[in-house]
């Protein structure tokens, strides 16, 4: 990363306009996650919300990943999951439908269609994941008892449906403003900036908890006492090494790439000589970036979101799989693993697994090996040893895939990390560690982010400034 370069670029005004619109989208983001949605009084709504959330882990992992928007019940509560859903279904179509990925491979035209209808399915979904959560909260706060909504009638429910379903549409708008800016995914960013908008409250959370001297304090060599419970500053001290040790790794796997060269043939027309020279070919390590990773935490909340809904209908026939699909595919609190091991496991495991399914998914479609090998054939490049056309193609494929193979164990290795400590800390009898998991995922989505949008920043950042080295 070319720092001076990127610091160069702040004076240029293509570039500060750039960042002006960037920031000022996510302000607005966030300020939309305060609005909450017109049902009833703001702050008797937000209290029974709060309530509801901070009683299950799957509520504080939503929470977290809308930028607090679920505790609010705000307007864009439901957030970019039904873009992210229709995505991975026109992506799944594109890839099981010829016509469409022929569309797919027309260029931008053929890519605008398909971005499009992707749009256009993202709004039914809207609509469906709206109604579920009204359902759900309907449910919920009638079965505990609260006068909070008693009077609601069908008509503000309808308000309250449409609003919520606006903000997914307005949120997917604002993502794809980010993106045409050329400095990040849009999506990607404004998940990013809802997990960082959660890290006020969690520092202040881990200092009440360092503060809290109610079962000792810390004795240094019997010289001194300090007001630090003794067990969260061990178990801070031991969980923010591990975090930087973790931090490290995912720098080095994002940015580790695999170097093809590539030659050109010389060749003469006329007196001037065309080609001769040597290029590079970089494959990246993990091309799909932190895409795999939110694709697979989408993916694996519906199951429990549709255990919430099944749970909400109050039918009993329903009652045992709303259960166990709430049991199974929610992330497992600490106390999980010192009961039923196995129970506590299905989680993790098929975490880790849709994090290399999507990698791999993800990389194919970013990194066609097909049409790589075609432009180098039409550009009268070649691999030193490869023969240009299907063995070009041949070669590209097999080294993507043994850097996929590699990159996706090691990038699902990282994302269970965070399990595989609350399972040890559960194990040692280590108390007190809450929401490991659910600060993994979050910390492995803002380091992904943070070194995508960078890089895009530095991108841009030699562009304007491209003149200065002439």
């Amino acid at each position: 990363m070319n720092w001076k370069t990127i610091f160069k670029s702040f004076k240029n005004r293509s570039m500060q306009k750039r960042l002006a619109v960037v920031f000022g989208i996510v302000i607005a983001y966030r300020f939309l996650a305060h609005i909450p949605v017109p049902l009833a009084e703001p702050t008797k709504l937000k209290e029974v919300i709060e309530s509801v959330v901070s009683s299950t882990d799957f509520g504080g992992f939503l929470n977290l990943l809308s930028g607090g928007a679920l505790a609010s019940f705000s307007i864009v509560l439901v957030g970019l999951s039904p873009f992210i859903t229709a995505s991975i279904i026109s992506q799944l179509l594109t890839k099981a439908i010829p016509k469409l990925e022929e569309l797919h491979k027309d260029g931008e035209s053929g890519r605008r269609k398909i971005n499009q209808w992707t749009r256009m399915i993202s709004v039914p979904l809207a609509v469906v994941q709206s109604i579920a959560f009204i359902y759900i909260l309907r449910q919920t706060v009638l079965a505990g008892n609260t006068t909070a909504l008693d009077s609601a009638t069908p008509f503000e429910w309808a308000i309250a449906v449409t609003a919520m379903t606006a903000g997914a549409i307005l949120l997917m708008w604002l993502g794809e403003l980010i993106t045409e800016q050329g400095i990040g995914n849009g999506i990607s960013m404004l998940i990013f900036a809802g997990i960082i908008s959660q890290l006020p409250s969690t520092l202040t959370s881990l200092g009440v908890s360092l503060f809290d001297t109610s079962k000792g304090s810390m004795d240094i060599f019997g010289w001194f006492v300090v007001p630090i419970n003794p067990t969260a500053f061990w178990v801070a001290l031991i969980v923010a090494f591990a975090s930087l040790m973790v931090l490290y790794l995912l720098v080095k796997i994002n940015e580790a790439q695999r170097v093809v060269t590539v030659n050109y043939a010389k060749r003469v027309q006329g007196n001037s000589s065309y080609g001769g020279v040597k290029s590079i070919l970089p494959i990246k390590l993990i091309a799909a970036g932190v895409i795999p990773v939110i694709f697979a935490v989408a993916f694996l909340s519906l199951p429990a979101f549709v255990g919430q809904v099944l749970k909400a209908t109050g039918n009993v026939g329903y009652a045992e799989l709303a259960n166990n699909l709430i049991l199974w595919f929610q992330a497992p609190s600490p106390g999980a693993f010192t009961g039923d091991t196995f129970t506590a496991l299905i989680y993790p495991a098929s975490y880790f697994f849709l994090v290399i399914l999507f990698t791999y998914f993800y990389t194919g479609i970013i990194f066609n090996s097909n049409e790589i090998a075609e432009n180098l054939q039409k550009q009268g490049g070649f691999i030193d040893g490869v023969r240009p056309g299907i063995q070009t193609e041949k070669y590209l494929s097999r080294t993507v895939n043994r850097l996929i193979l590699f990159g996706s164990v090691t990038l699902g290795l990282i994302a269970v990390l965070p399990f595989v400590a609350e399972y040890a800390f559960a194990q040692a009898g280590i108390t007190g560690i809450q929401n490991l998991a659910i600060g993994g995922t979050g910390i492995l989505i803002v380091v992904s982010v943070a070194l995508e949008s960078l890089r895009q920043i530095n991108s841009r950042a030699l562009m304007v400034t491209y003149d200065d080295y002439k």
